[in-house]
């Protein structure tokens, strides 16, 4: 996804999990903050280094991966 220019995934940071920003806080990491119940705003202060838009991004991109399929193809 072209709008998702805050998520960065490189085989050196983080074990190519995709991050925020190329730092090392992981799209999961956020996702499992507010999965836990942590606010945004909870969340941003524990990371003051992210912003609004990074979280945003790290939902959005946790949704987009969760619609994702694997189709079999005839043969495999």
């Amino acid at each position: 996804m072209a709008d998702l220019d805050r998520i960065t995934q490189s085989p050196d940071v983080m074990g190519g999990k995709p991050c925020i920003r190329g730092l090392r806080v992981t799209v999961g990491m956020i996702v499992g903050q507010i999965a836990a119940g942590r606010t945004q705003e909870q969340v941003l202060a524990d990371f003051p280094y992210l912003d609004h838009e990074d979280i945003v991004q790290a939902l959005r991109y946790a949704a987009w991966r969760s619609e994702e399929r694997v189709v079999a193809l005839a043969g495999e």
